[in-house]
């Protein structure tokens, strides 16, 4: 599985609560910050399965006819799915080439109906918990900031790993699945 996000909300409020948390006023340090910011939303993306902020995603999935689940959640729609060719050209599948199963939750399931032509499909969806950056929860909005700066100030030598104290703010949000 491929996962691309096309597009997120608006950062500059993100980038002004960091630059306020770390001090700076410089305009020069905004795309790194700014690019901290993105590193950190990953990792708690990762650590709570949760998308944080409304963010259009494309998944490149291996055509299957049994039930996938994707990966980003939580979906609020689907935009379209497409099979992807060989050369790389996309053709928009119809509704009745798929069945996609959508959970209370926000987690889909996509199953293919169409023939065994098919060997990979792009899914465009939207996703994420919070329409905005203001929207996010306390907990999840100031781990993201605090593993920003944390990466700022450790540089190279920061793991990929949040430190505890962010770990604690994010764990309530954590989606756990047995395998």
């Amino acid at each position: 599985m491929i996962r691309t996000v096309l597009a997120t909300g608006d950062l500059a409020p993100a980038l002004a609560e960091l630059k306020h948390w770390l001090g700076i006023t410089r305009p020069a340090d905004d795309a790194q910050l700014t690019g901290l910011i993105g590193a950190a939303m990953e990792a708690c993306e990762r650590f709570t399965g949760l998308t944080p902020i409304a963010s259009t995603i494309e998944v490149v999935l291996e055509a299957s006819h049994e039930w996938t689940r994707l990966a980003s959640r939580p979906i609020a729609r689907l935009t379209k799915i497409e099979r992807l060719a060989d050369d790389g050209t996309r053709t928009a599948l119809g509704e009745e080439d798929y069945d996609l199963h959508l959970s209370g939750d926000g987690s889909a399931q996509l199953r293919l109906r169409a023939g065994p032509y098919l060997r990979r499909v792009v899914v465009t969806l939207e996703a994420g918990l919070a329409p905005d950056w203001p929207g996010l929860p306390d907990g999840l909005r100031h781990g993201i900031l605090r593993f920003a700066a944390f990466l700022h100030r450790e540089g190279e030598a920061a793991s990929g790993e949040p430190p505890a104290a962010i770990a604690a703010l994010w764990r309530p949000w954590r989606v756990l699945r047995l395998a």
